[in-house]
């Protein structure tokens, strides 16, 4: 028996160890040279023993359980074609960082929270000397800690939310217990941690010299007389993360609430297909884990344990706690101006993206996109297409826009030379 797991984070290297435990032959495929995802970057980790690990490898589209793949970094003209049949597949394919559109936030030295962390734990190269942290959710403070570990000069963490909203949570609080020491490990951090406060706007030239901070409402919008200025050569903002879902609509799973469908065994909509971690719910590395071992383990025909589904559903309940503690407020529209770029690879601003709602009746995001060219450029919407449908007050559909049928950049020459069969020796 055959399973390919799909990403190499937490929960893909739980599920890839859980299956060839179990017996399965198992391939472990992932875009990133080495694995670990973004929690363990860095750290050295390494494939499970037994596993195949395809590293530096691209799933660009998925027919059932039949994988076509390219090899090679991402710009290389002579990446490798495979193709890989499976009897079960996992999918572990993770989320990326959500940025909310500000003036000046396409300004050098505005980035996301995940990629300053990634640069300081991969590379040890921090973004700035002086930054500023802001957004929403428990993820800033690891990020600030890598950053002061760097020697840099954290002057804030800003959090547009309040942790007092735990307080209506009792049982995300009980589920997430665990939760309070890790928060402990950040104390370093924490004294420069604010509450419904954000940044609104980011100032300079050829790159970010100072941003306006300001205190927030409840709904995140500007409090009168709070903003100010502050010097930094650096701004990282995080407001949630956006789970990863191409190839699981490609695979044909059911999508509800933005994240991928499961039962209690991980199991898919489709059979034979299973999906852990953030693609299912941004619960952190813990659930993560639970819910990879169990896909892996019901992926190779086991069963799982009663301690270990326990362990998945208390994940779950934190999960869900914190995606309504952390809730982006709709209050955000209101900090753009007519001149804040909206979609950066199209360099669509504000005022375009309104104009084609009021002047062209753009009333859905197809329209939208096809009237002033937002989400049209090479992330394919992937950054800016869920602000843009926010922005515009259209309905903004997870599942139908994250139908597509080639997931991953591919040149034509790629798709021409596309075996369309695996490889006799597989």
């Amino acid at each position: 028996m055959r399973v390919v797991v799909v990403g190499a984070g937490p929960a893909g290297l739980a599920a890839a160890r859980a299956a060839a435990r179990h017996g399965a032959a198992t391939v472990l495929v992932d875009a990133e040279p080495s694995a670990g995802g973004q929690y363990h970057r860095g750290e050295g980790i390494v494939a499970p023993q037994g596993v195949e690990h395809l590293t530096d490898t691209t799933v660009w589209a998925v027919e059932g359980t039949r994988l076509h793949l390219r090899t090679g970094p991402a710009d290389a003209p002579d990446r490798v074609a495979r193709v890989l049949d499976c009897d079960a597949l996992v999918l572990a394919t993770g989320a990326h960082d959500r940025a909310l559109p500000f003036p000046g936030w396409d300004l050098p030295g505005v980035v996301t929270a995940g990629a300053a962390q990634a640069m300081a734990k991969a590379h040890g190269v921090a973004v700035g000397r002086r930054v500023v942290v802001a957004g929403t959710g428990p993820f800033l403070l690891p990020v600030a800690d890598a950053l002061r570990k760097l020697d840099v000069d954290v002057v804030s963490v800003l959090e547009a939310g309040s942790p007092l909203a735990w307080a209506r949570e009792p049982a995300g609080v009980l589920a997430g217990r665990g939760k309070l020491a890790e928060i402990a490990r950040y104390r370093a951090v924490l004294s420069r941690y604010r509450t419904r406060s954000t940044v609104i706007a980011a100032h300079g030239d050829d790159r970010v010299t100072a941003v306006t901070v300001t205190k927030l409402d409840r709904d995140w919008r500007v409090r009168p007389g709070t903003a100010h200025r502050v010097e930094v050569d650096a701004v990282c903002v995080g407001f949630g993360f956006t789970p990863r879902l191409e190839l699981a609509v490609a695979a044909g799973c059911a999508v509800r609430d933005g994240f991928v469908r499961v039962d209690d065994r991980q199991a898919t909509s489709v059979p034979g297909v299973y999906a852990a971690g953030e693609i299912t719910g941004i619960g952190g590395a813990d659930l993560a884990r639970a819910e990879g071992e169990i896909a892996g383990t019901c992926a190779a025909g086991g069963t799982p344990s009663a301690g270990l589904l326990k362990t998945a559903l208390r994940g779950r309940t934190f999960a869900a706690a914190l995606d309504r503690v952390h809730a982006v407020r709709p209050g955000w529209r209101t900090w753009p101006d007519e001149r804040t770029t909206v979609c950066r690879c199209e360099e669509v601003d504000l005022a375009a993206l309104r104009a084609a709602v009021d002047e062209h009746a753009a009333l859905g995001l197809r329209s939208l996109k096809l009237t002033c060219r937002v989400g049209l450029g090479l992330c394919q919407g992937r950054v800016c297409l869920r602000n843009a449908a926010e922005l515009a007050g259209v309905p903004y559909d997870a599942d139908r826009f994250s139908r597509r049928p080639v997931a991953a950049p591919l040149r034509l020459g790629e798709l021409a030379d596309t075996p369309l069969t695996p490889a006799p020796e597989e």
